[in-house]
C-alpha cells in the first residue's frame, strides 16, 4: 500500500515544479502532439501530459518504483468571449503554486488577486476524489475545469 503522506508531499513538489512553474517548467512535445512535463525524485516519478491549447485535456500519473499508483484527469477551458488568455493562465498558475498538501489536487479552495478569484471545490480524499475549479473576473466566470482522480493498481 502506498504511503499517503509521502504521495501528498511529493505531489506538491511535483506540481509546483511543472505546470504551476510557468515558463520555468521543462516541456516536451510528444509525437502525438501532446505536451509532457516530467518530475522525478528518489523512487517517485510524476508525468504530466496534456493535449490542447484551448480547451485542454490533461492527465497526470505518479509512479512509485516504476509502478503506477495514482492518476488524475481533467478538462478545462477559458470561455470563448475572453481574449486575454495569458492573464488568465498566469493567474491560474499562481493559484496552482499554492497547492495545499492535505488535498493536493489543484490549488487552494480560494485565492483572490485584484479582480480575479480562483475557487476550487472537491469531494473525497487522495485515494478517490473529484472536483471543479473556476476563475472569475469581476464576479463573472471566465474559466472552468472538472477533475477526477485517485489511487490505481492497489489491490492484488
Amino acid at each position: 500500500m502506498i504511503d499517503t503522506q509521502q504521495l501528498c508531499t511529493f505531489l506538491v513538489r511535483a506540481k509546483t515544479s511543472t505546470y504551476a512553474a510557468g515558463d520555468k517548467a521543462n516541456k516536451k512535445i510528444e509525437q502525438d502532439l501532446s505536451t509532457s512535463l516530467l518530475y522525478k525524485e528518489w523512487d517517485w516519478t510524476y508525468h504530466d501530459n496534456y493535449f490542447g491549447g484551448e480547451p485542454y485535456g490533461w492527465r497526470e500519473v505518479v509512479l512509485f518504483k516504476n509502478k503506477p499508483v495514482y492518476i488524475m484527469i481533467y478538462y478545462w477551458y477559458v470561455y470563448a468571449n475572453i481574449s486575454d488568455l495569458k492573464t488568465t493562465y498566469t493567474f491560474l498558475q499562481h493559484a496552482l503554486s499554492l497547492i495545499p498538501e492535505q488535498y493536493p489536487y489543484r490549488g487552494p479552495q480560494q485565492y483572490n488577486k485584484e479582480n480575479l478569484s480562483y475557487i476550487n471545490t472537491f469531494t473525497g480524499n487522495i485515494n478517490n476524489f473529484s472536483g471543479e475549479e473556476i476563475i472569475t473576473r469581476d464576479w463573472e466566470e471566465i474559466y472552468t475545469a472538472k477533475y477526477i482522480g485517485g489511487f490505481v493498481d492497489q489491490r492484488k
